[in-house]
């Protein structure tokens, strides 16, 4: 890992957000004088890790109180630094978030699980007051990743686990794709290093054989949107090494992936991402059944983009991702790129955001209320929403995320509890079904409510969803 120093991080600050530059320098005298006894299993002196957190923070754009935060994030727990301090110097946005990112450690608990997932849950129902607090926990999980190494086997296994089904799922959801894919990364680095080291060299023999049908299509693809007077900029980039993983494991061969590489087409935000896709259906014979419009139908995080793979020169693949600037900047930073545009008040515009949009949140909140157990809550988090999740439709074409299993019941209480309390018949792409039916990604489904309809006792049977039982259950009282 590279060395840095506080002026590496308050030239990036300078440019950005030049105001908070003193309020930075202040938090890293605290906190380089609060751990100056101290060192990392590395043996570099422990303020290396609060400096790469901040550095880390900067890429999002972060506001002043998260750079702080980030900064100061180990004082609490690790020195004699106190939240009052925090407070008194830096305010109250600033004690707030080191309080969330602080672990529970004065608090008695039985075992180390119980610890672990006392925290994991307090670090997310943090998402109720306050998504910086996930956000710089990223970021300070991803300097840990990074510097993994300097740990014993055992705790490289249990942290990469615990990073891969807990901190890489939650980096979807607020949609921060290029934090979550950096995760997958290093965690297949430790979980699967043989499959790791394998893949990494397919990567290097992709981009080789791609070479020439890359720099075809770039000549190619600047010369038709140029003469169309369109403004923008492209990335090519290669699927994640922990995606072709998964791919692989999934049965595909290389050769099946359809977008191993893709095209991105950045355009300035006044261009239409229509009119390029018809230009690149011009230069290249799309596979109709490889497109997306995601611009129209966002995912569940918010992502934005025109998908298409067509068959591009040299007898190869690539999916094009057309998009806007402000789509982009989304789909990479997620929540965290209303900082670049709004600033101080991207905070409030992340919190309303991930309140009125991200499907996810409100499930969180239904499994705090209806759990009590941190380890049962840890636990139903996984099963229902960071593992297996499929995307089916309403009959007006918004997409519904479920855990794999759900049947027809939890997608009508998903919707609503009146339409679940009163749900009669269901159809599934055109076809009625049982009420019990399982669903599979992209079903599309109607449902038909009835006054006279009402839940039976044998729905329990088939509902998997925490929300439907406790309904169906409320009902039959």
């Amino acid at each position: 890992m590279s060395s840095i120093c506080i002026d590496d991080i308050i030239k990036i600050v300078s440019d950005y957000n030049p105001e908070e530059v003193d309020k930075v320098k202040k938090a890293y005298e605290l906190a380089s004088y609060a751990h100056r006894n101290q060192k990392r299993e590395s043996g570099e002196p422990y303020i290396i890790h609060p400096l790469h957190v901040c550095l880390n923070l900067t890429e999002f754009k972060a506001d002043g109180a998260s750079l702080c935060a980030g900064l100061l994030h180990d004082v609490v727990e690790d020195t004699d630094v106190t939240l009052k301090d925090i407070q008194k110097e830096f305010g109250d946005d600033v004690a707030f978030l080191v309080e969330g990112v602080t672990k529970l450690s004065n608090m008695h608990f039985n075992n180390k699980n119980d610890e672990a997932n006392a925290n994991i849950r307090r670090l997310i129902n943090s998402l109720n007051d306050d998504v910086r607090i996930i956000i710089i926990k990223l970021c300070d999980r991803l300097h840990n990743m990074r510097t993994l190494n300097f740990k014993v086997k055992e705790k490289q296994i249990r942290c990469a686990e615990e990073t891969l089904y807990i901190f890489v799922p939650l980096a979807y959801f607020i949609g921060a794709f290029r934090l979550k894919c950096d995760l997958e990364d290093l965690c297949l680095y430790y979980l699967d290093p043989e499959s790791y080291k394998t893949i990494e060299e397919k990567q290097k023999s992709i981009l080789l054989d791609y070479k020439k049908c890359c720099k075809d299509a770039i000549k190619e693809v600047s010369k038709i949107l140029k003469e169309n007077n369109i403004k923008y900029t492209y990335r090519l980039k290669i699927l994640n090494i922990y995606h072709i993983y998964q791919k692989l494991n999934k049965g595909y061969k290389l050769n099946d992936i359809h977008d191993l590489v893709n095209y991105k087409i950045i355009l300035e935000d006044n261009e239409d991402p229509y009119h390029v896709l018809g230009l690149i259906h011009k230069l290249y014979t799309p596979m109709n059944n490889k497109f997306k419009d995601y611009i129209a139908c966002p995912k569940t995080n918010m992502y934005r983009s025109l998908h298409t793979t067509v068959f591009a020169p040299d007898n190869h693949l690539i999916q094009f991702q057309i998009k806007t600037k402000t789509m982009d900047d989304l789909n990479t930073f997620g929540l965290a790129a209303y900082w670049q545009t709004l600033k101080e008040k991207g905070k409030t515009k992340m919190q309303t955001e991930l309140k009125v949009n991200y499907q996810f949140f409100n499930t969180i909140r239904e499994l705090n209320d209806g759990i009590t157990s941190d380890s049962d809550f840890i636990a139903r988090l996984k099963e229902e929403i960071f593992t297996n999740n499929i995307y089916v439709y309403t009959v007006t074409g918004d997409i519904i995320e479920l855990p794999k299993g759900s049947c027809i019941i939890d997608f009508a209480y998903k919707i609503h509890s009146e339409i679940g309390n009163h749900l009669s018949k269901a159809y599934l792409n055109g076809k009625e079904v049982k009420l019990y039916h399982k669903l599979n990604n992209k079903d599309r489904i109607m449902l038909i409510p009835s006054k006279k309809a009402h839940p039976h006792k044998t729905w329990l049977n088939y509902v998997i969803t925490l929300r439907a039982k406790k309904k169906i259950k409320e009902y039959l009282k």
